[in-house]
């Protein structure tokens, strides 16, 4: 079963990636972005058909690996 992993930095934490790309797209004539914040995405193929003991055990990936849980939150989708 194949479960995503979007792993984000939490509102309070400074993203300077995110400010470059904020930047760089002003620069290219994208004058219509308030704010953008950058992340990580993972994919992952559980060996696993229960969708509940799929998302079990890619988010306890992420509280152990994945995601820095002081500054980033993460959020658990199936793929279909």
């Amino acid at each position: 079963m194949k479960i995503s992993a979007i792993i984000t930095l939490k509102k309070d934490v400074l993203d300077p990636q995110g400010k470059v790309i904020h930047q760089t797209l002003e620069d290219m004539n994208f004058k219509n972005i308030n704010e953008v914040r950058q992340g990580k995405y993972f994919e992952i193929d559980v060996k696993e058909n229960d969708p509940k003991k799929a998302k079990e055990i890619v988010e306890d990936m992420c509280k152990k690996l994945l995601a820095n849980l002081v500054i980033e939150n993460y959020k658990i989708i199936e793929i279909q």
